[in-house]
């Protein structure tokens, strides 16, 4: 079971040390999700009906506002081990230079739309008992009103379950996925984050599991990292990577992996042996369950759709270690 370390000021570390992650920022990062209108007829699938959107917190209900920047926040310490506690006060933001006033601040474990996307392409063959235990530890990390799906990767990603409460319902159909083909990992991609059109929550998170060789996609990497960054879905990955690689795609998976998660505000953590994957995939779960939930509303209103750098520096309670903030960097304006 995780447990909490009280340290100075009321300030928590959640003890579940990870994976050393892709990079960290220390004091000045860059945040902010923004609602996205990508559209792809080919990856579009069924689904039912939308929920109220409103984050379920103890605090005032958040009804959906496009005036209102949300971010999430993640603060580690120099052990990786998340930090709680930290008040408004400890977070200072600002956008394109210009400091925000921070309307909404929450750290209450609100209701999440999750979405994992599978590497199941003929590399992750010996690796698959492992894969299918970490997808279900991830989402056994839910809370009751979390909704997820299942997005696996071959030479063309499939929606295996869409949206759903049932984790059972998720690990019997994994229990027929047989490894093959090759990794449109970049495909994948976009069909995660278009699922998340139908999300019922403001709240959104993909996890990738892949080595993070994709040598399939129609779509560029330029072309997924334009998309992630306009959407406002956290993205993290668990690379699964053969640093001695034969192939381009093979070597270049770490960076692609990291690139991706990191635009969103995500981290990327790179497994060394796939018997870690389910201990690291719960440990993810139980991060986004632990992190800072900031809203502000931009003072600049214009709508011209360009983008916009957001930063957040860290002010913490004296006494603590350097701390590292994860967040997302920055967002498209809205055009009218």
């Amino acid at each position: 079971m995780l447990r909490f370390m009280p340290v100075v000021s009321g300030v928590c570390l959640l003890a579940c040390s990870l994976v050393r992650p892709s990079s960290a920022q220390t004091t000045d990062v860059h945040i902010m999700p923004h609602e996205m209108e990508m559209a792809r007829a080919d990856a579009a699938s069924d689904a039912s009906g939308i929920a109220d959107p409103a984050l379920r917190t103890h605090t005032k209900p958040l009804e959906k506002d496009v005036n209102l920047v949300l971010v999430p926040v993640t603060v580690t310490d120099p052990m990786t081990r998340l930090v709680a506690g930290l008040g408004k006060d400890s977070f200072i933001v600002k956008e394109n230079g210009e400091p925000q006033q921070i309307r909404y601040f929450s750290t209450d474990d609100a209701p999440i739309s999750l979405g994992v996307i599978l590497d199941v392409s003929g590399s992750m063959k010996d690796k698959i008992d492992e894969l299918r235990q970490a997808v279900v530890e991830f989402f056994r990390a839910a809370n009751s009103q979390d909704e997820f799906f299942l997005v696996t990767v071959t030479d063309q990603p499939k929606v295996l379950v869409d949206f759903t409460s049932s984790v059972d319902e998720i690990q019997r159909r994994l229990e027929y996925t047989v490894p093959n083909g090759s990794t449109a990992l970049l495909d994948a991609i976009y069909l995660g984050v278009h699922r998340m059109r139908e999300a019922r929550y403001q709240r959104k998170a993909l996890l990738i599991i892949s080595d993070g060789g994709d040598n399939h996609s129609r779509y560029t990497e330029d072309e997924a990292l334009d998309m992630v960054r306009e959407s406002d879905v956290q993205i993290y990955a668990m690379g699964l990577v053969n640093f001695h690689g034969n192939t381009p795609e093979e070597l270049h998976g770490p960076e692609l992996l990291a690139a991706i998660t990191d635009s969103t505000g995500g981290q990327t953590f790179f497994i060394h042996s796939q018997r870690d994957l389910p201990e690291v995939a719960a440990k993810i779960g139980s991060e986004l369950r632990n992190e800072y939930l900031l809203g502000y509303r931009p003072t600049n209103p214009n709508h011209d759709g360009k983008w916009r750098r957001i930063a957040v520096k860290l002010n913490p309670p004296k006494g603590l270690p350097q701390l590292h903030v994860y967040a997302k960097t920055g967002y498209y304006a809205a055009t009218r």
